[in-house]
């Protein structure tokens, strides 16, 4: 059930991690483009932008609990690499008890402020009552979130990226039939969106602690092995909170973005909630180099193996050049139609709404080879274990989300507001590059033994021996 990542070609290891990832990615972004294709065929634009109106603030809560599920991981996946299994498992069950009080805080603070935050970030008001019933089941499902994204992320940090899969591909199954359910017979609007999604997730999160019991052995705590443990929390909230603050910061940006949007009217805000979901889609397969770099680097960490780092690196970059490519060209030649997915052909000012659709759409794309490295080398300095370094990475996009929405989209318009995510990336990758060759060269300068065994072995010709 467990693979190393220590040993064997980066770019086969990267690859393999990385195909199942993007499988269970794409599931997930299914069931979240379900929901956006229903809402956007049955009930129209008008409540497709209200959904598309919380989507920063969701990215600002909900990216919050995958970066601190994420983070969870990583000692996790550096345990493992160390053949260390004890205190692995040490790190599960003290990941478990952080996430459960995480969970519960945000659960009740965001359901309290629900309201006050959709009104500071100007939701027009035709929007505002079903933007509030959507995000405020959304935030309802925080604890399900957790379930599935801390489970899912143990299991991902033993080498397995295959099992997640099939409990998402199951949910995503179900979040249709409960889509139409709650929509059509028992007329919920865009609060049965929210709660199909929050029982979907429900779901895979039970599936698959059910599953990681039976059939992973390796992760059976003992009596000893499951007490609260103080040194394990703070090696956990030490990459943890980082990854999730890391998340949150970015979203701020996003949030006085998307206000700056919500200002210029609803048929803009339907236009960028329509675009996002392409985008979001687009770029799952991103999202699965980050968590196959996050692991590999954890494991080889781990077991000192860091002259696999760079090589690492660079494979997954040339993935992500290549992806890149493919995806502009896909959106050059089919973003009208792909806009058409998520609207009904009698909406009012169709033309409009795809034009603009489509020009938001085809603008990231052409960015997204730096978005490739932000993920590939964000994760990877996560990975090595430099957590807090790359919360600055999101402090620049932060900032230049921030600008962009602030200064440029009420002079410039709607045009502006297509570039602020791509002017984000940049700053970021500004930072990044420079700060994933550092974190490399401080481990071997640390660690410089390892690098020599490394050497010697290719020298020699004698592969290091697998686990």
């Amino acid at each position: 059930m467990t693979k190393d990542l220590t040993s064997g070609s980066p770019m086969r290891l990267i690859l393999g991690f990385t195909l199942p990832t993007l499988f269970g990615l794409l599931f997930q972004q299914f069931y979240n483009l379900v929901d956006t294709m229903i809402v956007g065929k049955l009930l129209g634009a008008q409540a497709l932008g209200a959904v598309g109106a919380t989507g920063s603030i969701n990215f600002f809560v909900i990216g919050f609990c995958l970066g601190v599920c994420s983070g969870f991981a990583i000692p996790v996946a550096q345990r493992m690499g160390a053949k260390d299994y004890p205190q692995m498992r040490r790190y599960v069950a003290n990941a478990a008890y952080l996430s459960a009080i995480i969970a519960l805080v945000l659960t009740v603070a965001t359901g309290i402020f629900c309201r006050d935050i959709l009104a500071a970030m100007k939701t027009p008001a035709d929007l505002f009552e079903d933007a509030n019933a959507y995000i405020f089941i959304i935030f309802m499902g925080i604890p399900v979130v957790f379930l599935y994204n801390l489970l899912a992320s143990i299991i991902r940090s033993l080498g397995d990226s295959r099992t997640p899969v099939y409990f998402l591909a199951l949910s995503a199954g179900l979040n249709i039939v409960l889509d139409l359910m709650f929509i059509l017979l028992f007329q919920a609007g865009v609060a049965g969106a929210a709660i199909a999604t929050v029982l979907s997730q429900a779901v895979s999160g039970l599936a698959c602690l059910v599953y990681m019991v039976k059939k992973f052995p390796i992760l059976r705590v003992t009596r000893e092995e499951r007490k609260p443990d103080l040194v394990a929390c703070k090696a956990l909230c030490a990459m943890g909170l980082p990854m999730g603050l890391q998340y949150s910061i970015t979203a701020i940006g996003s949030i006085v973005l998307q206000a700056s949007v919500n200002a210029l009217g609803s048929i803009y805000v339907s236009a960028v909630a329509t675009g996002s979901k392409i985008y979001q889609l687009l770029a799952c397969p991103f999202d699965a180099m980050g968590a196959a770099m996050a692991t590999y680097c954890g494991q080889n960490v781990g077991a000192n193996q860091l002259d696999r780092l760079p090589q690492g690196v660079r494979s997954c970059s040339l993935l992500g050049l290549g992806y890149s490519i493919i995806a502009f060209a896909g959106m050059l030649l089919f973003a009208p139609q792909s806009a058409m997915l998520f609207l009904n052909s009698n909406e009012p000012q169709l033309e409009l709404l795809v034009g603009l659709t489509s020009q938001y759409i085809v603008i990231l794309t052409a960015f997204f080879f730096p978005l490739a490295l932000v993920n590939i080398l964000r994760f990877s300095i996560q990975g090595m274990g430099f957590s807090t370094l790359a919360i600055l990475a999101g402090v620049l996009e932060m900032i230049a989300r921030t600008v962009v929405g602030h200064f440029f989209v009420p002079a410039l318009g709607y045009t502006a507001a297509c570039f602020a995510s791509p002017a984000a990336w940049i700053c970021a990758d500004l930072f990044l590059i420079p700060a994933c060759l550092g974190c490399i060269a401080h481990l071997r300068r640390s660690n410089p033994i390892a690098s020599l065994e490394t050497i010697s072995r290719t020298m020699s010709g004698v592969k290091p021996a697998k686990a």
